[in-house]
């Protein structure tokens, strides 16, 4: 990472393969990186030598900044903007068609499209550091690629709370009482202490059980492929309106 360039990378080590993202704006995800993302899960879940998956990103303040402001802000029509929209939502279905266990590593702040990421891991540990906040709105958008993942794991309570109130850091101890992380440390040492042991005590059971579990788990999202492109419609749309490109003007 010295020399400062977004990356994906997956990294093996006691059967676990580790997938680091990193992109030098707070880990704001462009097109590449996020199609990068979603091909280096999806071939993780078809490599033999992975038990289990590990969800992390570099840096450490912030884990996922959403999708790439830049590109946003260049959107002049709707199909370039269901292109940009559905970055986040072909990973999403990467995470929840993968056969392994993924498991989030959460150490900073999450904006967004990454609030989406942490809720499409099947496990999920943070550090205290670890707010949340879906700030679509702001931009005449809305959550919509990434609400169904959100809602699976908040419920459409805990979602629409956050995706109204889209000004709101919400912290992690909120998160965790709404069950979308399994442990709040206090710091990313303690976290990666804690993923690895986690992590590494999995590859010790039955895949094929891990499998099956996680098919059992992710039941009743199997039209996930036509609803997320559909919500990326949606924004597509809306990131054309003229309350939103007044809004990024103010922005840019």
């Amino acid at each position: 990472m010295s020399d400062n360039k977004p990356y994906v990378k997956l990294t093996i080590e006691n059967e676990v393969g580790y997938i680091e993202f990193y992109h030098p704006a707070h880990n704001s995800l462009p097109g590449d990186i996020l199609a990068e993302l979603a091909k280096t899960i999806t071939d993780a879940g078809k490599n033999e030598s992975v038990k289990v998956i590990v969800l992390k990103s570099g840096g450490d303040r912030t884990f996922c900044a959403g999708a790439s402001f830049n590109e946003l802000i260049n959107i002049n029509d709707e199909a370039t903007g269901k292109v940009f929209f559905s970055g986040f939502a072909n990973v999403i279905n990467a995470m929840r068609k993968c056969p392994k266990f993924i498991i989030g590593r959460i150490q900073g702040k999450t904006v967004g499209g990454g609030v989406g990421l942490a809720s499409a891991t099947d496990y999920c540990m943070a550090t205290k550091y670890a707010a949340i906040k879906l700030s679509e709105l702001n931009v005449g958008i809305g959550p919509f690629v990434v609400g169904p993942a959100v809602e699976r794991k908040l419920g459409l309570s805990g979602m629409s709370q956050i995706a109204i109130d889209a000004n709101t850091f919400y912290p992690a101890d909120w998160a965790k009482e709404k069950g979308l992380f399994t442990q709040v440390y206090q710091s990313t040492e303690e976290l990666d202490e804690a993923v690895k042991i986690f992590a590494e005590n999995l590859c010790n059971y039955n895949t094929e059980a891990m499998k099956e579990m996680k098919s059992m788990f992710w039941k009743g999202t199997e039209n996930w492929d036509s609803l997320l492109a559909e919500r990326a419609s949606i924004s597509g749309r809306l990131v054309l309106s003229d309350f939103t490109k007044e809004t990024l003007k103010r922005f840019k």
